[in-house]
């Protein structure tokens, strides 16, 4: 039998209506982590949390201590499950998260959450570099509008590059509804 890890990358207040770098639909993408906690609690899979900080007070988000930092209500951790605090894009540098899936026995990861152009791409990267199957709930993951040569590149067509590569290359990208279909 598979045994699933669901990772929640970035679920903090910074990037909710009203925080500091909000994301283009962060509060659709929470509801449908929302969804996959539940599923994933009821399957007893192993769950981690994977949250960003920056330990320079003056960062411009997420900053170590802050409100803004701290889990959105939406995704708060239960007992149990794991929380990893990572102070760079690739959630494995530094942190104890291989140690905790190779502890766990984890042959397959999903993810989701923000910011899909940094952590979530970095994620899936470094997970398929591991050895991993991934599967990318897209949906689920949320971004900003980002710039490029002077251009204002719209958050929607971020999120569908990144999600295009990824499908690409790496592993499954799909809608919350088809993970929970299976």
């Amino acid at each position: 039998m598979t045994k699933k890890a669901l990772i929640i990358f970035n679920c903090q207040n910074d990037f909710f209506p009203g925080g500091k770098c909000e994301l283009e639909g962060q509060v659709e993408a929470a509801a449908n982590i929302q969804r996959l906690l539940n599923a994933a609690r009821a399957n007893n899979d192993f769950i981690v949390h994977i949250r960003h900080l920056f330990k320079d007070k003056a960062a411009p988000f997420l900053a170590e201590g802050t409100i803004g930092a701290e889990p959105h209500k939406s995704c708060t951790p239960q007992k149990g499950e794991q929380v990893v605090y990572k102070y760079t894009a690739n959630c494995f540098l530094n942190t104890n998260l291989q140690e905790l899936l190779e502890g766990a026995e984890i042959d397959e990861i999903v993810i989701c959450g923000g910011m899909s152009h940094i952590c979530i791409d970095a994620a899936a990267r470094a997970t398929v570099d591991l050895g991993y199957p991934i599967t990318v709930i897209y949906d689920a993951c949320a971004t900003c509008d980002l710039e490029f040569e002077g251009e204002i590149v719209p958050a929607k067509y971020v999120q569908g590059a990144i999600m295009a590569a990824l499908s690409f290359a790496y592993g499954k990208v799909i809608s919350t509804d088809e993970y929970l279909a299976v």
